[in-house]
């Protein structure tokens, strides 16, 4: 277990998760469960730079832990836990803000997008969040980091940052390395495919929550934006019709390929039939885990609280070592 590399994700527990998040993120995930030391955790801390409702919170943190056993991540092979539960995140976060500077923070384009909804009440958590992004990483010595593309900036911070402290001091922190999987990486909104999907949405067609009912997801899937042209076909100028074909390749594992030669001379309509029963199949057997998971919740508490030791443990070892090189006191 000590030679394996390490993985580093989480997921913000705000409104449910999406198709996106499943396809694109957690159904990488438990491939990379066997392959690497992994950490997975609900980032809850994350999640209170927009004000939650506090029971909604609790409710989805345990929603969002639910959904990655139910998907298949075992607490056996990989350490699933909720950020609030680790005090080094907020710790950590706190020393490595002392190494950041104000103007690398303000050119995070989700910071500008979002700061130019919120004008002069924005909270300071949404500017120093890629901070606690950043120690979520390095407390964990993480080799690698499953991220979107639209994440891989504040990667690129995290990177600057170790650096920075490993410069400063002496080498403490790996330069952790993004992951983007080859497929999925980007499910895209039904309404807008030019678009990411993301449950924020104000059209609720454009996304497919992970446990929206067969109905629900047969409804969406069938309003989906096309084109027309008319022909199945895999290229940018069709994105609706690629988004739809990268939604099966990335259940089924065909090809996009294989599939678009599989409806030659079909219309739309079958596609999008074909697509909505392969994404009802994939989620069904989730979303009665779900069910199960939470009716009883004491696998789950079960669950977070052995994957908090096993996280306090690896992320308060890196936290004295930080604490060390600066020159505080160890308590």
């Amino acid at each position: 277990m000590e030679d394996r590399k390490v993985i580093f994700s989480g997921i913000q527990p705000s409104g449910g998760l999406t198709l996106g998040n499943y396809l694109g993120a957690i159904k990488n995930w438990v491939k990379l469960q066997d392959e690497y030391d992994s950490y997975f955790c609900v980032v809850d801390l994350h999640a209170i730079t927009v004000r939650q409702e506090p029971k909604n919170l609790r409710e989805k943190t345990l929603e969002v832990l639910a959904i990655y056993m139910a998907s298949g991540l075992d607490p056996d092979k990989t350490t699933l836990f909720i950020q609030s539960h680790v005090p080094a995140h907020s710790e950590a976060q706190w020393l490595l803000n002392c190494y950041t500077y104000m103007g690398e923070l303000s050119r995070m384009t989700q910071f500008k997008d979002k700061s130019q909804k919120a004008g002069e009440s924005i909270p300071v958590g949404l500017f120093t969040y890629p901070v606690l992004m950043a120690a979520d990483i390095l407390l964990y010595n993480a080799d690698l980091v499953p991220v979107g593309k639209d994440q891989m900036q504040h990667l690129e911070f995290s990177r600057d940052l170790a650096e920075r402290f490993n410069n400063s001091y002496s080498p403490t922190f790996k330069i952790p390395e993004g992951y983007i999987p080859k497929e999925g990486a980007k499910i895209m909104s039904l309404q807008e495919p030019l678009k990411k999907m993301s449950k924020s949405d104000e059209n609720k067609n454009s996304f497919i929550m992970i446990l929206d009912t067969p109905d629900d997801i047969r409804k969406k899937i069938s309003r989906a934006v096309t084109d027309t042209v008319g022909v199945i076909a895999y290229n940018d100028e069709q994105p609706g019709i690629k988004n739809l074909i990268n939604i099966a390749s990335a259940i089924s594992g065909d090809s996009p390929e294989t599939i678009v030669a599989r409806y030659s001379g079909c219309g739309y309509a079958q596609l999008k039939s074909d697509v909505a029963e392969l994404v009802v199949a994939e989620l069904a057997p989730i979303q009665e885990k779900v069910r199960q998971l939470l009716s009883d919740k004491s696998e789950l508490e079960r669950i977070y609280k052995l994957g908090a030791e096993k996280a306090n443990y690896t992320a308060s070892k890196m936290l004295r070592k930080m604490q060390k090189k600066i020159g505080l006191i160890p308590r």
